[in-house]
């Protein structure tokens, strides 16, 4: 069996830890926490691996992953490569979606194959990422010698790895962060619309989320662009400048900044004169 370290116990580290152990493939190694009780909680959960408080008693692994908050991968790198605890030749890799395998350069100086490796899935309940983790896509670059341990990582632990162009942790994190996060943004900002509109809660829950599912669907299943529909995409500058007047200013700005991307998104389907309009109706 392939050994595997867990340097840092929380929600992602024990989630990934208990994958690995229950694939059957790797076999949970150290478990390394800052507190006595953080570690024995997380190898409880994992069902694995020595509980360990002190860097220094980490055994040797074929794989290290190090699972602690972004800000803090840097300085344990450092640590671990000052105790010089793991092998030249055994993989290191971290799981930040935006920080680069760079972080780790200190077990690189030492012949370690470092890398990062991405798991585009929210960990906020490990018994609930386990059952769910399945298909996930999983973002990787570093190292290419650390390519093959960490492909084949990902699939026995259910994931789908895929290769990042280097340099492109940035940009990658920055797409998931439109996709995700800005998703939520923008139901905010149409709930807030709808209230307007003296929809309740619940009502205006159900509505936008039935209608964003669907666009959703389209747009993956035609293209942004094919999928594109409403207003805008039909030149229809009027409506856009009735839509302003119910907004407040901070919402009204909102509104505007999309609706300027989205006349560059309808661009080819529209006239100059219907661009121009629009232009001016979003001003």
């Amino acid at each position: 069996m392939i050994t595997l370290n867990i340097v840092g116990g929380g929600r992602l580290g024990r989630s990934l830890a208990r994958l690995a152990q229950d694939g059957g493939r790797y076999r949970i190694a150290g478990v390394l926490c800052r507190s006595p009780a953080s570690a024995q909680a997380a190898v409880a959960f994992i069902g694995a691996g020595q509980a360990l408080c002190d860097a220094a008693q980490l055994p040797p692994a074929a794989l290290t992953l190090i699972a602690v908050p972004d800000g803090e991968i840097a300085a344990v790198a450092a640590q671990l490569a000052a105790l010089d605890l793991l092998p030249a030749g055994s993989v290191a890799f971290h799981a930040s979606g935006a920080g680069e395998a760079a972080l780790l350069a200190p077990l690189a100086a030492r012949g370690v194959r470092c890398a990062s490796l991405h798991p585009a899935f929210s960990f906020a309940d490990p018994a609930r990422a386990v059952a769910g983790f399945a298909g996930t896509r999983c973002a990787l670059e570093g190292d290419a010698a650390a390519f093959p341990a960490l492909q084949a990582w990902a699939a026995a632990i259910g994931g789908q790895a895929f290769l990042l162009a280097p340099g492109g942790k940035a940009a990658y994190h920055a797409a998931l962060s439109v996709a995700s996060n800005y998703l939520v943004t923008l139901h905010a900002l149409a709930a807030r619309i709808a209230a307007g509109a003296g929809i309740d809660e619940a009502t205006a829950a159900a509505l936008l989320g039935d209608l964003m599912r669907k666009t959703l669907e389209n747009s993956l299943a035609l293209g942004p662009a094919a999928a594109l529909t409403g207003p805008v995409a039909r030149g229809d500058a009027g409506t856009v400048a009735m839509h302003r007047q119910v907004l407040s200013a901070a919402d009204d700005a909102l509104y505007c900044a999309l609706g300027r991307a989205t006349v560059d998104l309808a661009a080819p389907r529209l006239t100059a004169a219907a661009q121009a309009a629009l232009g001016a109706a979003l001003s």
